[in-house]
């Protein structure tokens, strides 16, 4: 029985079995690619997207429990108008390989649409799932801030 569901803003109707992850309709049904598969176990946060604005971990959450709209790296922001989260990226020069950066985006997002004056306990706290290889974590934390003063600022 096709299982409907909404992705950025677009419905689809997908028939799988109810527990093909989340993952994995993204990227091999609807080919949204930019959600990264990483440990498969929720471990380091590659995969994170956001359904109704909740940053949840897309290899864990299989297709019958998807309980609202997904949100995925493709649907927060293009490249001609990037999201504040993006932007910040860019400014910084965040990505070095770039593998977890989409998922990295997307806690972001979703940090900044709960907390829009993180501290830096703050933004350690929400990001500490989300493993970085390269090691780009303070220039993650001044995104994150660089961010934030920029939504506070189109309000």
């Amino acid at each position: 029985m096709p299982t409907t569901l909404t992705v950025n803003g677009t419905q689809h109707s997908v028939d799988l079995p109810d527990d093909v992850p989340l993952l994995w309709v993204l990227r091999d049904e609807l080919g949204l690619t930019g959600t990264k598969y990483g440990c498969g176990v929720s471990s380091c946060g590659s995969c994170t997207v956001q359904i109704e604005g909740e940053a949840v971990r897309s290899c864990q959450i299989a297709l019958a429990d998807v309980w609202g709209p997904v949100t995925t790296i493709e649907g927060l922001g293009t490249p001609a108008a990037m999201h504040a989260v993006q932007a910040a990226w860019v400014a910084h020069d965040v990505a070095q390989c770039g593998y977890c950066q989409s998922g990295q985006i997307m806690q972001a997002a979703a940090l900044l649409a709960e907390n829009p004056a993180p501290s830096d306990d703050d933004i350690d706290a929400a990001m500490w799932g989300n493993l970085c290889r390269c090691g780009t974590y303070p220039r993650i934390r001044a995104a994150i801030h660089t961010a934030a003063d920029a939504l506070r600022r189109e309000g």
